[in-house]
């Protein structure tokens, strides 16, 4: 295995986990981000009122994406599953 193979994997993991995270990260960035102007702007000071939201954004990215992210992740692992037999001595 060079050093090179090694780096590649990492990196595609780390896209992967980027990836894979990005769209619920942003789901949760928008809900969080329009709440706080909701709460700036009426001065309800509740926390409760930032956390569901943000919890149902990101269960409802995560139903969205699901297929995607299962696809992504899957081709990820055939492709390391395939690098498999090469790595032998």
């Amino acid at each position: 295995m060079t050093p090179q193979l090694v780096v590649s994997i990492g990196r595609e993991a780390l896209m992967l986990t980027l990836m894979l995270a990005g769209p619920m990260l942003a789901f949760a960035l928008v809900v969080g981000i329009t709440i706080a102007l909701f709460q700036a702007v009426t001065q309800i000071q509740e926390m409760t009122l930032t956390f569901v939201p943000k919890i149902l954004a990101v269960a409802g990215a995560l139903l969205i994406f699901l297929p995607w992210m299962i696809n992504l992740a899957s081709d990820f692992m055939r492709h390391i599953f395939e690098l498999i037999p090469g790595l032998a001595l």
